[in-house]
């Protein structure tokens, strides 16, 4: 049941009924009377209210009660210390493993809200495919991220988002990212060169043979998030940020505050479980004082960039084929929805990829051998390209002809999916494998969940294995999947028609700043006690990230 139900009818009723008392009042205290009767009853209405929802009705009426579900609740509270102590998607990725189930998994939330863990292939498949418009994004999802990713293709319904998503797709043709490997591997060149002139200056381990100081300690969450912005920026809008060569660029100091929330916005995302987005959004606190700002100089940036493609289309010069020229020339959105679809894949385009870098280096300086391989593959192939020559550059044939480099990317956005999880919320009454769903329940997909299912991946689900990925013989059809008995245990990217719209985009990328970076530094994880991954403080929000930071040891390899 969603907690934010009640408010209109309670409000209503208590509102009729304080009329009908402050009426039969005397004359000379209709107002107070008035007052009285409404917040009284609407007090008294409440409390019912909440008896019912948080205790009675979870416990003894609801249909999803006899549902397989976590031990150890709490009596107001379900699972909620657990799953607010934990990292998102943590404590379900137990779940998935331990507890028996047909694919559904229910648990409790804050004050026994109900959810439901989709667990199955099959169950996935309803909820993501053929019943997906029964299930819509909640609307404190809307009004929290809303501000920041505009109201675009992400967070679009029904035919809204039919409509978006039609006219965005040809921006995303498969040839169309073939182009456009050339502007990740420029990019990517771009932020290895940055990276290694600040390794060379803050060097301070002994001199190489060469005599010249070459390892540092980076942190690798900034330079992802800086490369990421200037790609999607030229690839994206046809526009270059210039992040990399100025950390203080003010789009990146903006998404950085943003994407590490302080601990005022913790609590507003606490309270979110309880109270309507709007009342929240528009509390006078500094968090919401910083996010209308941000929100602000984002669209002024993007309503800019609008403005500059429309006034070369109108001289009939547009030949572009980014994204934003190719929603224009579809001639289906609006200036205002425009903007909306250029902060969606602002925000969500680099930094779901900058968290899938900071993964990746750190798995790779921890697992060594995997990184030395990888590394050996890139140089064979790549070396001769682009060694000592700054202006080389590399295809899609190229890099999609190193199988390891692949199946390491591959192995990373299965193990640390750059979104932990995301929900849903029943639009109607519906079902899932026949179990009955009311309207309002709140729907819970967790790709951390089910990328590391042992029902779906074998007893090595929780082991970091790119070889998963890796023929065995030829015509392995098993390795396109990981081995995985279904396509739907791979739950990054989702499926169906809300499924990411710019996975080939995402990955293509990926696969060129994994080789670039890979090719030129040799990676060493600089806290020993970050070998053991539990002892990492990973973060809430959009995406999964260290809380700290990610502080790596990168030593220069020579001749890259």
């Amino acid at each position: 049941m969603d907690i934010n139900l009640p408010y209109r009818p309670l409000t209503a009723v208590a509102l009729g009924a304080g009329y009908i008392v402050a009426s039969r009042a005397a004359s000379s205290h209709p107002i107070s009377s008035f007052i009285v009767g409404f917040i009284g009853l609407w007090i008294a209405q409440f409390a019912v209210w909440a008896i019912w929802t948080v205790l009675v009705y979870p416990r003894f009426f609801s249909p999803l009660r006899n549902l397989p579900q976590p031990e150890g609740n709490s009596f107001f509270n379900g699972q909620f210390s657990k799953i607010a102590e934990l990292p998102s998607g943590a404590p379900m990725t137990d779940w998935i493993n331990s507890i028996p189930n047909d694919g559904l998994i229910r648990y409790l939330g804050l004050f026994n809200q109900e959810r439901l863990l989709v667990t199955s292939p099959a169950a996935l498949a309803e909820v993501m495919v053929t019943k997906n418009y029964d299930f819509k994004k909640p609307d404190q999802i809307r009004y929290s991220i809303g501000r920041i990713l505009g109201v675009g293709v992400l967070l679009a319904e029904g035919e809204e988002h039919k409509m978006q998503r039609k006219n965005l797709l040809p921006a995303f043709a498969f040839r169309h990212i073939k182009d456009l490997y050339t502007v990740f591997w420029d990019k990517s060149r771009e932020v290895v060169e940055a990276m290694t002139e600040a390794v060379l200056q803050d060097a301070a381990e002994p001199t190489n043979e060469s005599g010249r100081k070459d390892t540092s300690v980076i942190e690798v969450s900034s330079w992802a998030s800086r490369v990421t912005l200037d790609i999607i920026g030229v690839a994206g809008l046809g526009h270059d940020f210039g992040a990399i060569k100025d950390p203080t660029n003010e789009l990146n100091r903006i998404y950085k505050m943003l994407f590490r929330p302080s601990r005022q916005a913790q609590v507003l995302a606490r309270l979110r479980l309880i109270f309507p987005g709007w009342i929240l959004n528009n509390l006078p606190i500094k968090r919401n004082d910083d996010v209308h700002a941000a929100a602000r100089f984002i669209r002024a940036t993007c309503a800019g960039l609008i403005k500059e493609k429309k006034d070369k289309l109108a001289r009939k010069e547009l030949n572009d084929r980014d994204i934003l020229s190719v929603a224009i020339e579809s001639g289906g959105f609006t200036d205002e929805n425009l903007v909306d679809q250029l902060m969606t894949f602002l925000a969500a385009g680099h930094e779901t990829t900058a968290s899938s870098m900071t993964w990746a280096i750190y798995l790779l300086a921890k697992h060594t051998e995997v990184q030395k391989r990888l590394r050996a593959e890139i140089h064979q192939h790549l070396l001769p390209l682009v060694g000592g020559d700054a202006h080389a550059t590399v295809t899609s044939l190229d890099i999609d002809n190193m199988p390891f480099l692949n199946a390491v990317c591959n192995e990373v956005l299965r193990y640390y999916g750059p979104v932990p999880l995301t929900f849903r919320t029943a639009a109607r009454d519906t079902s899932i494998q026949g179990q009955f769903v009311p309207k309002g329940t709140r729907i819970v997909l967790c790709p951390w969940a089910v990328n590391k299912s042992k029902t779906l991946w074998g007893p090595d689900a929780l082991e970091f294995n790119p070889d998963r990925w890796m023929a065995k013989f030829e015509g392995d059809k098993e390795a396109a999947s990981g081995g995985a008995k279904s396509n739907y245990a791979y739950l990054t990217f989702l499926h169906g028609p809300r499924s990411c719209i710019g996975q080939a985009f995402a990955k293509a990328e990926f696969a060129c700043l994994v080789a670039a970076w890979v090719g030129r530094f040799s990676f060493e994880v600089h806290n020993k006690e970050e070998l053991d991954e539990s002892k990492i403080l990973i973060k809430g929000g959009i995406t999964a990230r260290p809380a700290n930071g990610m502080y790596i040891k990168a030593t220069v390899v020579e001749g890259w």
